[in-house]
């Protein structure tokens, strides 16, 4: 099973910490997102990665070249400036992604956490004509800039209690199956999922941060007992 990392954000609300590098290789704890999520990745047994790019890619190949240092195998998928968003940049990555299995991990290069992934390596996903679900999703409660949330659990009725997206999840390349190359956001993608019941939900309770901001960025430093923030 492969997982790939998205990293292709142009990172506006961090500037002028982005102005020459991504935001996914910001430092947290010492060491830039990216490397947390590939060792994250690399323990669950996922040594296949695949790291869409976009803004100021160049910086996170010469970080990382082709994983060999970390233990890992890395490719690539370059998109135009400005990206394809989320789904727009899955889309274009699938041939990679599904060399050797219709189902892959997602993860969001600018978030901080301590979710075990492997969990989602035992996660059976398949086409809803087969009665699977298609993608699975792992919510978060909302923190205080995403009060209103974005997603209920699947099991509760649309109009109840909302909660954040985490970017982490596994889809099942047939989720896609429908949608041509373009810049595609995965949100509506998903409420739409949802309604269909192709999506299933997971609610995580433990650490979790969106690094979207130089604020929560030192925050998250500060928590962790670090002072370098760039």
């Amino acid at each position: 099973m492969k997982a790939i990392i998205l990293s292709a954000g142009r990172g506006k609300r961090m500037m002028p910490l982005t102005a020459n590098q991504p935001k996914p290789m910001l430092n947290v704890a010492g060491k830039p997102l990216l490397e947390h999520h590939i060792e994250r990745l690399k323990a669950a047994g996922i040594c296949d990665i695949v790291i869409n790019l976009a803004w100021q890619g160049q910086v996170i190949k010469d970080y990382f070249g082709n994983g060999s240092h970390f233990g890992v195998h890395i490719e690539y998928s370059d998109e135009p400036e400005g990206g394809l968003e989320t789904a727009g940049g899955i889309i274009q990555a699938l041939p990679m992604l599904c060399e050797q299995d219709d189902s892959f991990i997602v993860l969001n290069g600018d978030i901080f956490t301590d979710y075990d992934v492997s969990s989602l390596v035992q996660l059976q996903l398949g086409s809803i004509a087969e009665g699977h679900c298609e993608a699975h999703i792992v919510l978060v409660e909302n923190p205080k800039h995403n009060p209103e949330g974005d997603f209920c659990l699947a099991h509760q009725p649309l109009n109840q209690q909302k909660y954040t997206l985490s970017g982490i999840g596994k889809y099942h390349q047939s989720f896609f199956a429908e949608l041509g190359a373009g810049f595609i956001k995965l949100g509506p993608l998903l409420r739409s999922g949802l309604e269909q019941h192709k999506v299933s939900t997971e609610l995580y309770l433990g650490a979790w941060d969106d690094i979207g901001t130089p604020e929560r960025l030192k925050m998250i430093n500060d928590k962790l007992g670090y002072s370098d923030v760039g």
